[in-house]
C-alpha cells in the first residue's frame, strides 16, 4: 500500500510536554506551570519539570529521528521561553530552537514549527487570558520574534494547534490550563484565539514571504446515536459546531456557522466580533493540519448512569466543555479503547479528511496527530512489543490512504508522538510515545512501533499484512 511520492512521514511533540528546564535561560512560567500546582489538577501531582529533558537531550533526541528515518519533525515553541512574561525577546530561548532547527537540517530532516501548543504567558492570563482581546495582539508579537529569528531557515508554520482545547476544554471544562469553568469566557476565547491566529498569519507572511503557513485543528466526526431521534441529531450538530465548524468556517469561509452564533448568543458570542475580525481570520492559507483521535458517538438523553455519584478519585471537579449543549451524553458503541479510555474508530480520520475535501476550499492537508495511549511492559530482553500501538496507528494510515485514493490532497503524517511525555492533566500517567522514556533516568528505547513506523517511513509504504 504505497503512498504518493514525496509523502512527508514524521512524529511531533510539544514543547511544555517534553522539555523541562521550566526555570531556565529566562524562562518564565507559563498557565501549565500554575496548573500543575493546583491540587488535583493533574494525575499525581505531576509538573512539566523534567518532562522528557529535551532541552538538554536534543542532540539525542534529533539522533532518534535520523535512526527512525523521519522526514520532519513537528515541535513548538515555547512563548514564555521566547518573550518571557510576554515581555522582550530573551534570546537564549530563541537560541535553543535555532539550534535545534539547524540541528534538524543539518540531519535532511525538515522542522515543522507550531507557535502555540498551549503555554500561554502566566503573566497575560493574569490580565484575562485569552478571554482578552488583548491576547490575540501579544500573540502576533511574539510570532514577529520567533520569525524574524527563524524564517530563513523554517518553511512549515503552523500558528495555533488545537483552539477548541485552549478554549472550551481550558476555559468551559477547566480540565486543562488555566481550569476555568467560565463558559462566557471560553466563547470569547474561541473568537481571541482565531484573531490571533489570522494576525500571527499576517505576521509571518510579512516577515517570511515563502513560508507556508497553517493551522491543526483536532476534528472528529461526530455521529448521531440515533439519527432518526431529534433530540440525538441536535446533539450532533451542537457538537459538531462547536468541534469543528466554529473554527473550520471562519478560516476558510470568513464567517461563522449561524447556527452556533445562535446557540452561542446566551453568552455573549458575537459581542466579541469586531469590523474586519474575520477578513484577518480567514487570510488564504497554504495547509490544514488535521489532528485525529476518535469519533463522538452522542445522545441529547441523559446516560443511564447519570445519575450516579461523580467519583473524582482526589482530582479536582471539572465540567463540560460543550458550552450550551452540556446535556449531551456519549453511550458506548462497545468499540475497542485506549488506554484514554478514547475508542478506536479508524475510518472517522477518513471521514474527516474526506469532509474537509469536499466542504471546504482545495487545501493540502496533514495528519499532524494521530496515535494511540497504551500501557507499555518491557520484554525479558528488553524490548516493548507494543502491537496495540503499531496497529493503531496502522489501521489508520489505512484510513489516510483510502482519503488519498479518493481524491483526497493528504500530503504527510505526523506520529504522536516522538517519545512518551507529560500528557497534560494526565501527568506522566498515558503514554503516546512510539519511544519510551524511563523517567527516572530518562533512557530512550524506541518501542517495536517505532521500528515498525522506521520501516514505513523509508519503504513509502504500508504492509498489507499489518492491521486488517
Amino acid at each position: 500500500m504505497s503512498f504518493p511520492e514525496g509523502f512527508v512521514w514524521g512524529a511531533a511533540t510539544a514543547a511544555f510536554q517534553i522539555e523541562g528546564a521550566t526555570t531556565a535561560d529566562g524562562r518564565t512560567a507559563s498557565i501549565w506551570d500554575t496548573f500543575c500546582q493546583v491540587p488535583g489538577a493533574v494525575v499525581g501531582g505531576d509538573t512539566g519539570d523534567p518532562a522528557a529533558d529535551h532541552y538538554y537531550r536534543v542532540d539525542e533526541d534529533v539522533q532518534l529521528m535520523v535512526d527512525l528515518g523521519l522526514h520532519a519533525y513537528r515541535f513548538s515553541t515555547a512563548w514564555p521561553r521566547i518573550r518571557p512574561d510576554a515581555g522582550p525577546v530573551n534570546q537564549a530561548g530563541l537560541d535553543f530552537y535555532s539550534r535545534l532547527v539547524d540541528k534538524l537540517l543539518e540531519n535532511n530532516i525538515t522542522p515543522w514549527l507550531t507557535l502555540y501548543h498551549w503555554d500561554l504567558p502566566q503573566t497575560l492570563e493574569d490580565a484575562g487570558g485569552w478571554a482578552n482581546r488583548d491576547t490575540a495582539y501579544r500573540f502576533a508579537e511574539y510570532a514577529e520574534s520567533v520569525v524574524g529569528a527563524l524564517g530563513d531557515r523554517v518553511v512549515n508554520w503552523t500558528t495555533l494547534n488545537e483552539p477548541w482545547c485552549s478554549s472550551l476544554l481550558s476555559y468551559a471544562a477547566g480540565i486543562h490550563a488555566p481550569g476555568r469553568q467560565e463558559p462566557e469566557a471560553a466563547v470569547a476565547a474561541v473568537h481571541h484565539l482565531l484573531l490571533a491566529h489570522g494576525l500571527a498569519t499576517a505576521a509571518i507572511r510579512e516577515q517570511a514571504p515563502d513560508a507556508k503557513v497553517g493551522i491543526t485543528l483536532n476534528m472528529y466526526p461526530i455521529i448521531p446515536a440515533n439519527p432518526d431521534d431529534p433530540a440525538d441529531t441536535d446533539a450532533a450538530r451542537r457538537l459538531d459546531g462547536l468541534q469543528n465548524r466554529i473554527f473550520l468556517d471562519p478560516v476558510f469561509k470568513g464567517e461563522y456557522p449561524a447556527d452556533i452564533v445562535e446557540d452561542l448568543e446566551p453568552y455573549g458570542f458575537s459581542k466579541h466580533i469586531r469590523e474586519n475580525d474575520l477578513e484577518i481570520i480567514s487570510a488564504p492559507l497554504d495547509q490544514l493540519g488535521v489532528n485525529y483521535y476518535a469519533e463522538h458517538f452522542v445522545s441529547g438523553h441523559p446516560a443511564p448512569e447519570a445519575e450516579a455519584p461523580v467519583q473524582t478519585n482526589g482530582r479536582r471537579p471539572t465540567g463540560s466543555p460543550w458550552v450550551g449543549a452540556e446535556h449531551v451524553t456519549f453511550p458506548s458503541r462497545g468499540l475497542p479503547r485506549t488506554d484514554m479510555d478514547w475508542e478506536v474508530e479508524p475510518d472517522g480520520l477518513y471521514k474527516v479528511l474526506k469532509r474537509v475535501h469536499d466542504d471546504y476550499p482545495s487545501i493540502p492537508l496533514y495528519v499532524t496527530e494521530n496515535g494511540a495511549a497504551y500501557v507499555d511492559a518491557f520484554e525479558d530482553d528488553g524490548s516493548i512489543n507494543d502491537v496495540e500501538r503499531r496497529d493503531y496507528i496502522a489501521s489508520h494510515l489505512r484510513a489516510a490512504h483510502k482519503a488519498i485514493r479518493e481524491g483526497v490532497d493528504l500530503r504527510g503524517y505526523f506520529a504522536w508522538s516522538l517519545m512518551d511525555n507529560f500528557e497534560w492533566a494526565e501527568g506522566y500517567a498515558k503514554r503516546f510515545g512510539i519511544v519510551h522514556v524511563d523517567y527516572d533516568t530518562q533512557v530512550r528505547t524506541p518501542k517495536m512501533s517505532a521500528m515498525w513506523y522506521s520501516q514505513v517511513a523509508r519503504g513509502n509504504a504500508l504492509a498489507a499484512t499489518v492491521a486488517p
